[in-house]
């Protein structure tokens, strides 16, 4: 039941996050702003959906950890370990692209 939760409030943050995100990309459509503003606000939508998707990443890692932690069987393990690798490795490369804009910006 608990996975069950943690997988859906995921979901949930990651939808929230891209709602959030096309709300402010339409409001950037609709609204003429200078060629400089439009790249800054793009910029901002961009880090700010990577940190919703960044948080229903690590969300879905700690309830694969718990899921494995409650049933642990060999091919479980070994499912965990690869996802976990996955996952870390879109976080580590999302972060460092949230990052560079934050720089740029």
């Amino acid at each position: 039941m608990l996975i069950l939760v943690l997988n859906t409030l995921s979901i949930l943050v990651i939808v929230w996050g891209v709602l959030l995100a096309m709300i402010d990309f339409t409001k950037t459509i609709i609204f003429p702003y200078s060629r400089n503003d439009t790249v800054y606000r793009n910029n901002v939508i961009k880090n700010q959906l990577g940190s919703y998707i960044l948080f229903g990443l690590e969300i879905l890692i700690a309830a694969d950890i718990i899921e494995s932690i409650l049933n642990p069987t060999l091919d479980d393990m070994i499912m965990l370990a690869s996802i976990v690798v996955i996952r870390t490795v879109i976080s580590y490369f999302l972060t460092k692209e949230i990052e560079s804009n934050e720089k740029n910006a």
